[in-house]
């Protein structure tokens, strides 16, 4: 009989959390037993925090560090004409926004400017629509920022400067896809040397603006492909060789545009659209060096990235590269994205907010966006009200919303040079392929409630990792031979690390490596090339009983995944290859060798580290398939590596992202709530609440709590401390909820 103890030891987690709740009373569940339904395993051990950082003298800080809050309604060309100034700044003002972006240009200038091919708008008549602008939003007391958009330009300039133009390889001229009057401009070229230089000087010269920030470059997402004369010279698209050359020419550029903006004023500074998240172009450890902001664009879901974590991803990836240097801010589109746009239509309230919710949960600052004021201010103004309550609450509660440092024990190894150049194996190259490993390692970290970092494959020093009780390497493929080294070096000085698939196979100039780069760390051995599915994937065969398995009963297969990397064998394994066969027609579904001495999986123990590799790209292959047994074992072997251990866990149902912040009044545990039929498509349509979540979370030695205040709830809630040990509950979550915790 199959009564609730028995439920929790089976496949529960392989059920919808909505079915397995239903099936057993929740007032017959302990909290232990509802965290291992909701979360796949028992609460796992507390350990210490670190102790707090010293205390920030905000006079110190430069200005952009104090901003909380940004606004921008995109300028159209028709503006000029219909557009209310007093009225649009009336609006950022009321909302409470400390900086707002104003358009100087993108393919018009909205300014009487005398830059040769600046064109104006066909309503801009000569009228100084920027500078207005400009001076309506200082009048009351909000920042500037001039933005620009050099991606694109007219006819007219092309026939002038040929050389500006991206090319394809047939020499014919790149045009914008919707609008072909329009031609795609070249970073390499002269119009970013000449062209937008001339603009920022100009601007500078007339006008009182803080910064200036460019929107179309540097290229979201991925690399450009072009093939002018200056291009045709470059490494081709997509190595590693062309994107040393994009990098070193988007660095000269950027600090080039930095000198300029400074001219005028010391604390000016330049900056640019850093979208695209794990995928962005530029090298960001490189960046953030530089940078004095990190612009996040990331305005809602599209088709290839339709998880409703877009926004909270985007916020991992800045934090970490910022270090605590730069300023983030995430960009909300307040109009419809996705697959389908009305980019002058609002979005639903519900998934605005959640975005919202995701910018300050990942430790961003707001920024809301509509396109056009004669749209949003005009016919469609269902925007403005998300805006109008949601800065207001966030001023409220600033102290607690500025996020100083992540409270985490597991890094994620953020291999930004495999998201840009490499596409898979044979069996399974696309451009998605490490889109879809990042959200199968994403989905099943926050389906464990896991507190988690990223952490750029730039920066696994010493200093960077200590932190982190483990590190996780969702199929890195390229690393260094510093890189291996560095991560053996964590091994060594006692962290943990669980690996997949081509992990450390292709070296940083993407050669391909004899063996793993790791392959002494995790006790592997490359046996042969890639194989893929055709017909039945994979199985593994459970060889003996590990804790990595608990709670697969009554079966001798799991399930491996898509792809895998044959290894030699290993000692006393405790999964074994079942070599994929046919699926169809049935009567051939069998195993022609139902067993072998290849590993599945590896798993070691190193002094106080322990290690596990599996040969599948098993994360990717999760999301692909939502498959319960494969989101149960990466469970369950986080856990065993980490040796269940955890700084902050929150126990309760619901499908929810936790992420925790030291701040300045003390700490902050934000929960988003994503339990909701539309999490990976489309846009939420209604707020499916929670009950209660019991937060347990420790303290460092010495720190008094004062308080815990539920932000969203708006009321305190009772709290108990055993030895360095918080415990609280939170009666119940919406779409966001944020325990402010304040200590003496």
């Amino acid at each position: 009989m199959l009564n609730r103890r028995t439920f929790l030891k089976t496949g529960a987690v392989a059920l919808p959390l909505a079915t397995a709740l239903d099936a057993i009373p929740a007032a017959a569940l302990s909290a232990e037993e509802v965290a291992a339904v909701a979360t796949g395993g028992p609460a796992p051990k507390l350990v210490s925090l670190p102790s707090r950082l010293a205390p920030l003298d905000p006079a110190t800080q430069p200005w952009q560090k104090r901003v909380r809050r940004v606004g921008q309604s995109n300028m159209t060309e028709h503006d000029p004409a219909v557009m209310n100034i007093e009225e649009w700044a009336d609006y950022w003002h009321s909302a409470g926004a400390d900086l707002v972006f104003v358009s100087v240009t993108g393919i018009l200038a909205f300014y009487p400017s005398k830059v040769p091919f600046h064109r104006h708008g066909k309503f801009l008549n000569n009228r100084d629509f920027f500078g207005e602008c400009t001076a309506a939003a200082k009048k009351r007391g909000m920042r500037v920022v001039a933005r620009m958009s050099p991606d694109l330009n007219w006819g007219d300039a092309l026939e002038a400067h040929p050389e500006w133009a991206m090319r394809n390889k047939d020499g014919s001229v790149q045009f914008n896809g919707e609008e072909p009057r329009l031609f795609k401009t070249c970073m390499f070229s002269t119009y970013m040397d000449d062209y937008v230089p001339a603009i920022i000087r100009e601007v500078n010269s007339l006008y009182d603006v803080d910064c200036f920030y460019t929107n179309g470059w540097p290229p979201l997402g991925s690399l450009p492909e072009c093939h002018c004369s200056v291009c045709s010279k470059l490494p081709p698209t997509g190595t590693p060789a062309y994107w040393r050359a994009f990098n070193d020419r988007l660095f000269d550029l950027w600090q080039r545009y930095d000198a300029l903006a400074k001219e005028k004023k010391p604390d000016s500074f330049f900056f640019a659209n850093l979208g695209g998240n794990v995928h962005a172009g530029p090298n960001l450890d490189r960046l953030a060096k530089i940078a004095a902001w990190f612009q996040g664009d990331n305005q809602g879901r599209t088709y290839d990235d339709p998880a409703v974590w877009g926004c909270t991803l985007q916020g991992r990836v800045a934090n970490a590269v910022q270090d605590g240097n730069l300023a983030a801010a995430n960009v909300t589109a307040s109009y419809s994205t996705g697959v389908v746009r009305w980019r002058n239509a609002s979005k639903t309230p519900d998934e605005a907010k959640m975005w919202l919710n995701e910018t300050l949960a990942s430790g961003m600052i707001p920024y809301f966006h509509f396109i056009g004021s004669e749209a949003g201010l005009g016919e469609d103004r269902r925007w403005q009200a998300v805006g109008r309550d949601y800065f207001p609450w966030t001023a409220k509660h600033d102290a607690h919303l500025k996020s100083r440092r992540s409270v985490a024990n597991i890094g994620v190894v953020m291999g930004q040079s495999t998201q840009l150049l490499y596409k898979g194996p044979e069996t399974a190259r696309s451009r998605e392929y490490m889109r879809e490993t990042t959200h199968g390692i994403y989905d099943a970290l926050l389906r464990g409630r896991f507190a988690f970092d990223l952490v750029h494959e730039d920066r696994l020093d010493r200093e960077h990792l200590s932190k982190y009780r483990a590190l996780l390497l969702p199929n890195i493929a390229m690393l260094s031979d510093r890189q291996c080294q560095q991560i053996r070096d964590y091994v060594s000085s006692g962290g943990s690390i669980m690996g997949s698939f081509e992990t450390g196979l292709y070296d940083e100039e993407l050669k391909p490596r004899s063996d793993f780069g790791l392959a002494e760390v995790f006790g592997v051995s490359k046996a042969g090339d890639v194989i893929g599915t055709n017909g039945n994937a994979y199985y593994g065969r459970i060889e003996r009983q590990h804790s990595i398995l608990a709670g697969f009963a009554d079966t001798n297969w799991l399930p491996g995944a898509q792809n895998r990397i044959p290894l030699k064998p290993v000692a006393d394994p405790v999964l074994t290859v079942v070599p994929g066969f046919v699926q169809y027609p049935p009567e051939l579904a069998y195993p022609p060798v139902s067993h072998t001495d290849e590993p599945a999986v590896v798993l070691r123990e190193i002094s106080s580290s322990r290690v596990a590799w599996f040969p599948g790209d098993i994360e990717r292959t999760y999301w692909l398939t939502g498959h319960g047994d494969l989101l149960r074992l990466l469970h369950n072997t986080i856990r065993w590596i980490t040796r269940d251990e955890s700084i902050v866990h929150v126990e309760g149902e619901g499908f929810i992202e936790m992420s925790a912040w030291e701040t300045v009044p003390g700490y902050a545990v934000h929960l988003l709530n994503y339990t909701n039929p539309n999490a990976h498509h489309g846009w939420m349509q209604a707020i499916y609440p929670l009950g209660q979540q019991i937060v347990s979370m420790t303290l460092p030695a010495g720190v008094k709590v004062k308080s815990v205040e539920l932000l969203s709830a708006g009321s305190a809630v009772p709290f108990r401390v055993e030895g360095e040990t918080l415990r609280f509950t939170i009666p119940r979550v919406d779409d966001y909820e944020v325990a402010a915790i304040t200590v003496g």
